[in-house]
């Protein structure tokens, strides 16, 4: 029987071709997106040990960070450098001072500001040789004083400077304007992979971010021949217990790799997205192919049946040829992967978060992967059609030669029952979640359980629809005459067969008609609620919560020439209620209303002050609030509970966020005492104008920490988080194009090769060859048709229903059909069936009338 299998492989590989290809593109993502993440974690990895191979132990301030009122640092001096110095086993000890610093590039634009953890600063502090072995210099001299900086290379190249170019950077509040010195080179994968480093002299990164004299770490070497874990204890005996410890480099190594590792993961989840349905997807394809080619060799089987073969050695056979199929299937999509995991660290990195490159990692994982996933799914793809071929009675398949499979009527009852309560199951849990005022984990759950029952109920369905919709359809396809009155009754000729094949295009189109319904839906009603909310015309802020802006800057933009109003806000604390935490702003109520839009349910603003708060209408929800309801809460770094009065409650409001508090309150317990981090601009007469935006940027000293939009630039990033959800839809409509354009592909091939002799007999009552492309081109467009009209009338009724979790979410949502993106996948899906039936069309048409006739 294993013989037989790899004959009927061989003897029907340009059928069992496109099977392969869909199984391998399915493979090819599953082991490319392993083997990139193995490969990126091994060269984040490679660069970390390298970080820290030759620091042994690192001497930190404990609890409090840099900055704070009961500061620590002041126990890392040049004293204790000295003292760790003399710690038997120690080679060095090198002290450090470090922060964070943001700079603008030549073109004044911030530079890799989009991670702010990777904007990286220190101090230059050189060793008994004069240089710092941390930092080489490749080019220029070390800064020596306050004025003059160095940067690391890649940064020098990303902001187009040179030794001599005056910089615009930005630690935290006022802008600074230092010479560029020095050019040197970093190991540290926070700037290797798309961050930026800038060193100052020892004395100036020591007030900028621990305190004069002191540092923020002291990193020790080990003497050869030490043992580290000796000399961490050697270490941690000298230092004051309750201001420093101690941390083993080896510690600090893992737990950057296990954080590295963390972040890569991110990068695996929509390529395996676009495995799991290429490989669905795919198996429809795989169960139409193995149907299909069982049902060619009929006579074949009922051959090897009436010469003795059982029926589980026919199942074995068809199952022998799945496997072997798999095995091709994944040895290609293997080496396909393989290239897939090389490009993709130039598709997913940025600008701002450049990927790290090394050489592939191969592990274990995605080879057992490429079996497992290739292999498996095609044999239980195969494995109905093998139960259906172990049927064939002997006697009945030698009488009969090349007769459609016809459902019985017991079978139709059945299929119609099982998919009509699976609809109703379905669709029922669906519409229950049009009541839901929120979405919750559990909704979600629900709503993702329905749409698979509703894709299952579609797909059991789809034979018995088949007939009328094509029925219906056949009044268009009857407008090309005999051709077209022929493609239609093709395309009935077998309804399971067609809607096989159909499958694939209609559950991607499913997907994504109604992502792209949800998608538009949603990007209006954030669009609609940035706008609502928003009073001011721009919106001047810092681009974390953990910087600030100059305070100064407030009353400078209330002077620039055209600003009306601008008011002050303070929301980089966090605001704690009962276990939970939530966002605080802090505002003037005498200029909020003149900036915000807040809608009150209950309430206002006229008291709010020190311990007098307004929360937003879900956070009343959530914590169980109202007018006047009272509270013990805390406010930022504070460690004392206080109590606070709820004065007004407002409907959701993104500019003002969860929670409003008294700005001097907000201030007084913010990381930073006395910070602002937004500043609302109200124009004379609403006016937007690029030279406004240039006068605000003026204002706020040009600092890469602050971002000034206006209201359209604030509306476009409230929907910018929708990009994923993009191109997570265009990612599957690709993937479900191509499946379908090779199912349907297969499936004419076969279907003119089993209507040769019909096709004959057309050629020699006279119909041309135009005739019979014709034909098979309309059969190819009908069964495309059919899939589309199926998955758009899922997707919409699945997107109307899921819709109503966003509605609870967004008081703005209402849906909203994006009919240029409908139209498109409509036209997309019959453009397929019209280039998929090319090839099986053109075969058609080359086929010679009378050997068509004569043969058997």
């Amino acid at each position: 029987m294993l013989r037989t299998a790899l004959r009927n492989v061989l003897a029907y590989k340009a059928r069992l071709a496109m099977t392969v290809l869909a199984v391998c593109l399915g493979v090819a993502f599953v082991c490319g997106t392993l083997v990139f993440a193995e490969s990126s974690a091994a060269a984040y990895r490679a660069a970390a040990s390298k970080n820290f191979a030759d620091i042994a132990v690192t001497v930190t301030p404990k609890d409090s960070p840099p900055g704070a009122a009961d500061d620590k640092t002041g126990a890392l001096d040049d004293a204790l450098v000295r003292k760790l110095a003399g710690i038997p086993g120690v080679a060095a000890a090198r002290p450090a001072a470090d922060g964070s610093a943001t700079l603008n590039g030549a073109d004044g634009a911030p530079l890799r500001a989009g991670k702010a953890w990777a904007n990286l600063a220190g101090a230059y502090v050189p060793g008994e040789d004069g240089k710092d072995s941390r930092h080489p210099l490749v080019k220029g001299h070390a800064p020596r004083n306050g004025d003059e900086v160095a940067v690391d290379s890649g940064t020098a190249a990303a902001g187009g400077f040179g030794i001599g170019d005056t910089l615009t950077l930005a630690t935290d509040g006022p802008v600074m304007k230092k010479r560029l010195v020095g050019i040197v080179t970093t190991q540290d994968t926070r700037v290797t992979a798309g961050g930026t480093l800038v060193l100052f002299d020892k004395a100036t990164a020591q007030q900028l971010f621990a305190s004069p004299g002191r540092y923020t770490s002291i990193d020790l070497s080990a003497a050869p021949g030490t043992d580290r874990f000796t000399l961490s204890e050697r270490v941690t005996s000298v230092l004051p217990a309750d201001r420093a410890e101690a941390v083993s480099g080896a510690a600090q190594a893992a737990q950057q790799a296990t954080y590295l590792d963390t972040l890569t993961r991110g990068y695996q989840k929509m390529p395996m997205i676009f495995a799991g349905v290429s490989l669905f997807i795919g198996s429809f394809l795989i169960v139409n192919t193995f149907t299909m080619l069982v049902s060619r060799r009929t006579r074949e089987i009922a051959l090897l049946r009436a010469i003795g073969s059982s029926r589980r050695q026919v199942v074995r056979s068809i199952l022998w040829e799945a496997f072997l199929v798999g095995l091709a299937a994944s040895a290609a999509g293997f080496l396909l992967g393989l290239g897939i995991a090389s490009v993709l660290p130039d598709i997913l990195s940025t600008s701002q978060d450049a990927l790290p490159r090394g050489p592939l990692v191969i592990g274990p994982l995605p080879v057992v992967a490429a079996l497992g996933v290739g292999v498996g799914v095609t044999v239980l793809a195969a494995w109905l059609p093998s139960r259906k071929a172990a049927k064939v009675a002997p006697l009945e398949a030698l009488r009969s030669a090349e007769q459609p499979p016809t459902a019985t009527a017991t079978a139709s009852r059945v299929r119609g029952a099982v998919g009509l309560a699976l609809l109703a199951v379905g669709a029922g849990l669906l519409v229950s979640l049009m009541g839901a005022k929120d979405a919750s984990v559990e909704n979600l759950q629900n709503a993702m359980f329905g749409c698979a029952l509703l894709v299952v109920a579609m797909i059991v369905l789809a034979p018995l629809l088949a007939a009328p919709v094509i029925r219906l359809s056949g009044r268009l396809t009857g407008r090309f005459g005999i051709t077209g009155h022929l493609a239609r009754e093709n395309a009935l000729r077998d309804p399971r067969r067609t809607a096989a094949t159909a499958s694939a295009l209609m559950i991607s189109t499913a997907l994504v008609s109604g992502l792209a319904v949800i998608g538009n839906s949603s990007g209006q009603a954030l669009d609609r609620q940035a706008a609502a909310g928003l009073g001011a015309d721009y919106v001047i802020s810092s681009r974390t919560t953990m910087t600030s802006i100059d305070p100064a800057a407030e009353k400078r933009v209330a002077g620039t020439p055209g600003v009306k109003t601008a008011a002050a806000v303070a929301d980089s604390v966090v605001f704690t209620v009962g276990g939970g935490v939530q966002g605080i702003a802090g505002v003037d109520p005498g200029t909020v209303h003149a900036v915000m839009k807040l809608d009150f349910l209950s309430g206002s603003l006229e008291d709010l002050g020190p311990g007098r708060i307004a929360v937003s209408g879900t956070t009343a929800r959530e914590q169980h609030l109202r007018t006047g309801s009272r509270l013990v809460a805390r406010i930022g770094r504070s460690q004392e509970l206080e109590q606070y009065t709820v004065v007004g409650v407002y409907e959701d409001n993104p500019t003002a966020g969860e929670v409003l508090g008294d700005r001097t309150e907000v201030q007084q317990h913010g990381f930073k005492t006395g910070t602002i981090q937004r500043i609302l601009v109200r124009t004379d007469s609403g006016a937007v104008s690029a030279a406004t935006e240039a006068r605000l940027r003026t204002a706020v000293g040009n600092s890469p920490l602050v971002q000034v939009k206006d209201r359209k630039e604030l509306v476009q990033e409230a929907a910018g988080s929708l990009g994923n959800l993009l191109t997570l839809m265009y990612g599957l409509l690709a993937i479900g194009a191509v499946i379908s354009a090779l199912g349907i592909v297969n499936t004419l091939a076969m279907s003119v090769s089993e209507r040769t002799r019909e096709i004959g007999v057309l050629r020699a009552i006279g119909m041309d060859r135009s005739g019979i492309r014709r034909m098979i081109r309309l059969e190819s467009v009908t069964v495309a048709a059919f899939g589309t009209l199926l998955g758009l009338a899922g997707g919409l009724f699945g997107a109307w229903t899921v819709g109503a979790l966003a509605n609870g979410a967004m008081t703005q949502y209402s849906l909203a059909l994006p009919w240029g993106t409908l139209l498109l996948v409509c036209l997309l899906s019959l453009t397929i069936g019209a280039i998929a039936a090319a090839v099986p069309a053109r075969r058609a048409a080359a086929l010679s009338p009378l050997e068509a006739v004569a043969e058997m």
